[in-house]
């Protein structure tokens, strides 16, 4: 079994809640195109692109628009979901998330961020979390998305550690996929019976021992 020597975090879900920003922005460009979709299908547009967002959701109204259009919808989307974003504090971090980063820091494993939101500096500023981080790789930087590995290859590759090496902490099963994609462990951050490919899951960051961790990894049968 490799040695942990490096940590890789998703945002969204893990370190944060933007998710319900980008269902209220989403939703509001729909309902100004004739329709609507619920929370239920909101859950298919996790670790999805923009534009692969934007394209099924423009399935599921069953609209056609030129590519103009579409690139005005996504800005108009961005211009929304960003002013929920602005109003972001430290205190929107999700429990326990600064402390066990902080935790993880203090054990010397240098952390990376790999996100496919193109906003995600934005939103670790918001939340006091930047300092913390190694490296951050966001969707200004890795163009293909999860379960595609880049994201987190990219990862490595900026904390200068092997991926082999690496843990990553995701939500969302394509987030698990593109980790295992990378030859990388992941802990799944939600629940069990959805993340079920991770080695490991939590219900959330609080209150999590960075040296347990990596000892029921290590007792793991995955490699």
């Amino acid at each position: 079994m490799s040695p942990v020597k490096a940590l890789i975090f998703d945002l969204d879900g893990v370190l944060v809640d933007t998710a319900k920003f980008h269902f209220l922005a989403w939703r509001e460009m729909a309902n100004v195109l004739g329709f609507d979709f619920d929370e239920h299908q909101n859950e298919a547009l996790k670790g999805l692109s923009r534009a692969e967002s934007m394209t099924k959701i423009l399935s599921w109204g069953n609209v056609s628009l030129k590519q103009a259009e579409v690139l005005h919808y996504m800005q108009q989307k961005n211009e929304w979901y960003l002013s929920y974003v602005d109003k972001l504090t430290p205190k929107d971090a999700l429990p326990g998330a600064e402390n066990f980063l902080r935790h993880c820091k203090s054990y010397g494993f240098p952390l990376g961020l790999g996100s496919a939101s193109k906003n995600a500096r934005t939103i670790l500023d918001k939340l006091g979390l930047t300092p913390l981080f190694d490296a951050i790789i966001d969707g200004t930087i890795a163009t293909l998305s999860k379960p595609n590995p880049q994201v987190f290859l990219k990862g490595a590759e900026a904390l200068h550690t092997p991926p082999k090496n690496c843990v990553v902490f995701e939500d969302a099963i394509a987030g698990i996929q593109a980790a295992h994609n990378a030859e990388m462990r992941a802990i799944g951050i939600g629940q069990p019976d959805v993340l079920s490919e991770a080695e490991l899951v939590f219900p959330s960051l609080n209150n999590l021992d960075v040296t347990t961790l990596i000892t029921q990894l290590n007792e793991e049968k995955h490699t």
